[in-house]
């Protein structure tokens, strides 16, 4: 099992590294979760799994509070989930999450930042994401691979990639078993801090760009990260950590 190192950089590059962007995010799935069903953790399992994993983030209690509160108020805010993909610098590949109040807005955002890039360009659904993986990822410090396998089993999780390095954990799982796969890591160990835990999308393939092309490549992430309706980036670039 590997790929350790690129999991990593795929995650570290994500438009949610930036802590202001991670609140929002973590601020509208929350809202969504809540308002899917009874604004309770208790009844509400959706919500239940997306509190833990926003305090795996470090979201702090007052922002989930506050979107837990939104939903119980009746806002009648809706946001919608769309996808758009494209082609990058090089042979570097992009993939844009949105969570918008208007589509025909996001689309003209994302379009534009694509737009002020050299060499990027949007693609038609389905060019770029074939050629990735949806998955849970948990990256922790643990060493004991068949302890984790073995809690992963018991809860019939699919477990896909576990690769321990310098003492750190990565696991990845079925995108469907993303729940699931955080629940039994915790039962397994108690109190773990998870350095990433989430539902991502990995690519098959990485490439490395330079000079100009990584350097368009970067302004194109740094528009997107700027961009209030783009949830979540994810790429085939290899980036230090």
């Amino acid at each position: 099992m590997g790929r350790a190192h690129e999991v990593r950089a795929a995650s570290m590059a994500k438009t949610a590294a930036i802590k202001s962007k991670l609140y929002s995010r973590f601020g509208k799935e929350l809202y969504i979760a809540a308002k899917s069903g009874v604004p309770d953790p208790d009844m509400n399992l959706a919500l239940r799994r997306k509190i833990a994993e926003a305090k795996s983030n470090q979201i702090p209690a007052d922002v989930i509070k506050r979107a837990i509160d939104k939903a119980k108020g009746g806002s009648d805010e809706n946001y919608t989930e769309c996808r758009y993909e494209g082609f990058g610098p090089g042979s570097s590949t992009v993939i844009v999450d949105c969570l918008t109040d208007n589509t025909n807005r996001s689309l003209t955002a994302v379009k534009t930042c694509f737009n002020k890039a050299r060499g990027a360009k949007m693609a038609n659904n389905g060019a770029v994401s074939f050629n990735y993986d949806q998955v849970g990822l948990f990256v922790f410090n643990y060493e004991d691979e068949e302890a984790v396998l073995d809690a992963m089993m018991e809860e019939d999780i699919d477990v896909k990639d576990i690769t321990v390095e310098d003492g750190e954990m990565t696991v990845t799982t079925a995108f469907q078993d993303f729940g699931k796969g955080q629940e039994a890591i915790e039962k397994l160990i108690p109190g773990v801090t998870f350095e990433i835990c989430e539902a991502t999308m990995l690519p098959n393939e990485y490439v490395e760009l330079e000079g100009e092309e990584l350097e368009a490549f970067e302004k194109l992430l740094s528009l997107l990260n700027e961009t209030d309706d783009v949830n979540k980036v994810y790429h085939n670039v290899r980036l230090s950590d």
